[in-house]
């Protein structure tokens, strides 16, 4: 809403998607893409080195669950209940729960094997190169880091943000067989299905994997700045 109050204002709009014509003015818009952290972007940790650096079996296919410094109530509330059968189904996790939820996640996973579970995640860039499987939030710029890494992805959208802008965001995705989409109303019944399905079709997270890594959009903070010295110029 903010963007929206602002754009009869600005010379140019930087954006990341196509078919934003439908919020800004079609003759402002630039695609951009968004900037990513250079560390992610840097890192040269090839997966049995990531993996082995959070106490994993190098070997095992493993998923990462991310819901942000803050958690994601929906993400975590659905791990907490199919932790168990992830992880009997040969899987390794590593589970970034936040602040507000760590405890919960650490007693869901007390005594099982294979899982990592962690309140805050210092080195994303690490915790990345270790999954084969990303299960996220929607939110641009997470978008925006898979996209740069080639991540194949399980998308849950958060319904509290305005005009369920997240929705939109993992659709982009979807429609390019680029990530899978499972809605916040029924994760807690069918993410944990969802992610032992598609961590098996080894095909399938390929296949993602390129289709993800060809809408990346490098160097967006170049980019960006391009634009505002032409306006300088001007």
């Amino acid at each position: 809403m903010t963007n929206k109050l602002l754009a009869s204002k600005a010379r140019k709009i930087c954006v990341a998607y196509e078919g934003m014509e439908k919020f800004f003015p079609a003759d402002k818009i630039v695609i951009t893409g968004n900037p990513v952290r250079k560390n992610l972007c840097d890192n040269t940790e090839d997966r049995a080195h990531a993996r082995a650096s959070f106490g994993l079996d190098t070997e095992k296919t493993t998923v990462l669950v991310v819901g942000g410094s803050l958690g994601a109530r929906t993400l975590n509330e659905s791990l907490e209940k199919g932790i168990r059968e992830l992880l009997e189904s040969g899987l390794q996790i590593i589970w970034q729960t936040g602040k507000s939820f760590g405890n919960r996640a650490q007693l869901a996973a007390k005594g099982l094997s294979g899982a990592v579970v962690t309140e805050f995640i210092t080195d994303m860039g690490n915790a990345y190169a270790a999954a084969d499987l990303v299960v996220s939030r929607a939110g641009a710029g997470s978008i925006s880091e898979l996209q740069i890494l080639g991540k194949p992805c399980i998308l849950v959208p958060s319904p509290n943000v305005a005009e369920d802008h997240q929705t939109k965001n993992a659709l982009a995705l979807v429609d390019k067989n680029a990530a899978i989409m499972v809605a916040d109303a029924d994760a807690r019944e069918t993410l944990a299905d969802t992610v032992i399905s598609l961590a098996a079709d080894k095909k399938r997270l390929e296949t993602m994997s390129r289709n993800i890594a060809a809408m990346a959009m490098r160097d967006s903070d170049e980019a960006i700045v391009d634009e505002i010295l032409k306006i300088i110029d001007k």
